[in-house]
């Protein structure tokens, strides 16, 4: 007999893969946490029924919300990661050398234990020197920290349960706060097909305190629409006037230095949700 998950992204519309196998399955004091084996996309991070993070396609996700902040900001040394507890946005900060210290701020620690365990190419440098992992609500960590951070990496949920507030005007006034003068924050902002609302919201909540916003794009096939939306604020340096880089020493899949800027065209329903 074969085994199919779904998830079901809108009322309407869903993504159905096969299962070889269901490696975990428990309810946390947060979630429900489920690991599957997959056929098409291989191991697979899925909480309360919405895939994270898949072996076969994390490196899309995990690139694009990490160099392009990563490599606007002039000389990042301290980064904060506020979810992201299967330490792939972890995975990708190191490989920038000015890095001094990144924070992981994880609500939900089985998180960070499941992923340790089974998928280790992904959490592979959460054990690095330069990582401090803190369990812990991220919405109260920026609030408690001013001045604290180069670069903050809002890589949540969905909008539902714990995560709610990581998408408030709140939120992302104490991400200001917590940034230093020159600090930038990037947030990913959902599906520009079934999550319009909380893009034009989040669009506007951060361009209301950074006097540069931008949103860009990537295409992630396990994410709902398979294109994804990505928001940077930041108080200095604008992405688009960032010179192109030398071909990075580290290796990426996605990301490289002309799509840094290409990740910027939006398309026009796209650039209607800003105005």
């Amino acid at each position: 007999m074969d085994l199919w998950f779904t998830e079901k992204q809108t009322h309407g519309a869903g993504l159905t893969l096969k299962v070889r196998e269901t490696l975990l399955r428990e309810r946390t004091p947060f979630q429900e946490l489920v690991i599957l084996d997959t056929e098409q996309y291989g191991r697979m991070l899925v909480l309360d029924g919405m895939i994270q993070t898949a072996v076969g396609d994390e490196f899309i996700y995990h690139e694009m919300i990490t160099h392009v902040a990563m490599f606007t900001h002039p000389r990042p040394r301290r980064v904060v990661v506020i979810g992201g507890g299967d330490g792939g946005v972890v995975r990708e900060v190191l490989k920038h050398p000015t890095v001094e210290k990144v924070v992981l701020v994880e609500i939900d620690g089985r998180v960070i234990e499941a992923c340790r365990t089974y998928l280790p190419e992904i959490a592979a440098c959460l054990d690095d020197p330069r990582v401090e992992i803190r369990v812990e609500d991220g919405i109260r960590h920026v609030k408690e920290h001013q001045d604290a951070y180069d670069v903050a990496i809002v890589d949540s949920t969905e909008p539902v349960g714990a995560a709610v507030g990581l998408f408030s005007p709140n939120f992302y006034a104490d991400i200001h706060d917590c940034l230093t003068d020159d600090g930038i924050l990037v947030a990913q902002t959902e599906s520009p097909f079934y999550n319009q609302d909380l893009i034009k919201r989040s669009y506007a909540a951060i361009s209301a305190l950074f006097p540069v916003t931008r949103v860009y794009l990537a295409a992630i096939p396990t994410y709902p629409s398979g294109l994804w939306s990505f928001t940077l604020g930041s108080k200095q340096e604008d992405p688009l006037e960032v010179e192109p880089q030398p071909v990075p020493e580290f290796r990426t899949r996605y990301y490289t230095t002309k799509l840094h800027h290409a990740a910027f065209c939006l398309p026009r329903f796209v650039q209607e949700l800003l105005v």
